[in-house]
């Protein structure tokens, strides 16, 4: 099972957003899921990271894979056990990160959403979840 993540920027109350996205990606492994993707920018991506990174020595068999948005940045890639570019050379610059969420949902089974605001990015691709049918893990707002 493939999982991907959705979410703001920043965030609110974030022991409480940890100790979830802990017990919902653990629970997620023991379903099956073994591949996460993410996007790698803001609080919320990296606290995916970073959740995984820690369950991965309980679970060792899961695979991080920040999935780019571009492809001539300087990314750090440390800690992920690979990354990806999806095709997005035709797709103009202020709309690479946007198409990438897109391209993300579409690889997953599964979407982790930490969206409590009824506008921006993370709200847009979490549309884009529903919309495609997949099934998707709110946070309790």
């Amino acid at each position: 099972m493939k999982v991907t993540f959705c979410g703001h920027a920043e965030i609110m109350r974030r022991d409480y957003v940890e100790s979830w996205l802990a017990d919902t990606v653990e629970t997620l492994i023991l379903e099956g899921a073994d591949t996460f993707f993410l996007g790698g920018y803001g609080e919320f991506d990296k606290l995916c990271a970073a959740v995984l990174r820690k369950l991965r020595k309980a679970y060792p068999h899961i695979r991080i894979i920040l999935v780019l948005a571009y492809l001539n940045r300087n990314t750090d890639t440390s800690g992920y056990d690979s990354s990806l570019y999806p095709d997005l050379e035709d797709v103009p610059l202020r709309f690479a990160i946007s198409k990438r969420n897109q391209r993300m949902v579409d690889m997953a089974d599964v979407i982790v959403a930490y969206v409590i605001r009824s506008f921006g990015g993370a709200q847009k691709t979490l549309q884009y979840a529903k919309k495609k049918g997949k099934k998707i893990i709110s946070f309790p707002a």
